[in-house]
């Protein structure tokens, strides 16, 4: 098995693609070769996947032998309404063969799969299976991107406790934005006065690769 990147986010709209692309640069940069895999996409209209679409171009950019790969190869999974993927799928049984055939395929031509999750940690893709279940049943590492608007003290903590309950190695990234003014004021002291780094996705991605590259 290779080495396994699961992004996930405290919530939907957090930065997950984002941050899962300069992961991809920074890896490939450092002479890997990098993969990727949206298991699951919601929100596909007319075939078109806005995530999967965009990770499929950079990762083709970065690794000639996905030239032959086709966005179904990315997202094996995709559902049109955009919401939760076992609401979105209106209650379908989880294919879990066709999930993990898609990323052995992925990772016949990689040395780093980036998994990138949709919503949260708690997003139910069957009706008792969450996205945190997924994390675990591949193996992966996590890297938990969170947000750092008002709340994100509350949100950080109790997905770090899931992750942590659950026995998943896992890092986390605060995603500031440019409106995110009051994070330092606000959130970040609490953050500060605790033993470990306190690590923001664009400014810190060189670190953020290497310490999940290392657990």
């Amino acid at each position: 098995m290779k080495k396994r990147i699961f992004i996930t986010a405290t919530n939907t709209d957090i930065g997950k693609t984002y941050t899962t692309k300069l992961l991809l640069r920074e890896y490939a940069s450092r002479g890997f070769k990098v993969g990727v895999i949206k298991p699951i996409e919601t929100g596909v209209v007319d075939g078109y996947c806005p995530d999967g679409s965009t990770l499929l171009s950079l990762v083709q950019e970065l690794n000639p032998a996905f030239e032959a790969f086709s966005v179904e190869d990315i997202v094996p999974l995709t559902y049109e309404l955009p919401a939760a993927p076992y609401v979105a799928s209106n209650g379908v049984k989880l294919d879990m063969k066709l999930l993990n055939a898609a990323i052995e395929k992925v990772e016949k031509v990689c040395d780093i799969l980036l998994i990138e999750g949709a919503g949260g940690l708690y997003v139910p893709i069957a009706y008792e299976y969450m996205m945190i279940d997924l994390i675990k049943e591949w193996g992966a590492t996590a890297l938990l991107v969170t947000h750092c608007s008002l709340g994100c003290i509350n949100d950080t903590l109790l997905s770090q406790k899931a992750l942590k309950d659950a026995g998943i190695k896992n890092i986390t990234a605060f995603n500031c934005k440019e409106d995110d003014e009051s994070f330092s004021t606000v959130s970040e002291p609490y953050f500060l006065q605790s033993d470990s780094l306190l690590l923001k996705v664009e400014r810190d991605i060189d670190t953020i690769s290497q310490l999940l590259y290392n657990l």
